[in-house]
């Protein structure tokens, strides 16, 4: 079969596999797993794009972790929230200079965003036991999420007429 019915294939099927597993046997958010998926594709698929996906995006985890103890530590208000992103948001334009987050800046905040919705539906950052915490739910649930675009794209390139 051409390409994209291979990839169409390919990504429907995992993509329901995706959603039965986060709902049954790995309780993780389903939207961050789908999201790192994108982002493996957008870094470039591969060896190359899982790696830098995965490094990008737990980036952006750190650098949002740190923001939301810093707005926790300090005092919860938007003027303090909104210094505590913008520093944040410089950190990550920082941070997409260096080894494999060299150049794609949007998994980084891809990674950010992911925690802060973590946060958003009920997660954690600090006085929670691991299993609710939104720093390692997003760090398994951006690993997850990589790992179904890297086999995604090993189904579909199989699926690929050459």
């Amino acid at each position: 079969m051409n390409q994209n019915t291979a990839m169409t294939v390919s990504i429907g099927v995992l993509g329901g596999i995706d959603v039965y597993i986060t709902a049954t046997i790995l309780p993780i958010p389903v939207w961050i797993t789908f999201t790192a998926w994108a982002s493996f594709f957008a870094c470039g698929g591969g060896t190359r794009g899982l790696i830098q996906s995965i490094l990008c995006n737990w980036t952006g985890i750190i650098i949002a972790t740190l923001s939301l103890l810093a707005i926790e530590f300090i005092q919860e208000s938007p003027i303090v929230a909104a210094i505590c992103v913008g520093i944040g948001s410089a950190g990550m334009v920082q941070a997409s200079r260096f080894g494999y987050t060299k150049g794609f800046t949007p998994a980084i905040v891809w990674g950010f965003s992911q925690t802060v919705g973590a946060t958003a539906a009920g997660f954690a950052i600090i006085n929670t036991d691991i299993v609710n915490h939104a720093t390692a739910i997003a760090i398994v649930a951006m690993l997850v999420g990589a790992i179904f675009g890297y086999v995604s794209e090993m189904v579909g390139n199989a699926l690929t007429t050459k």
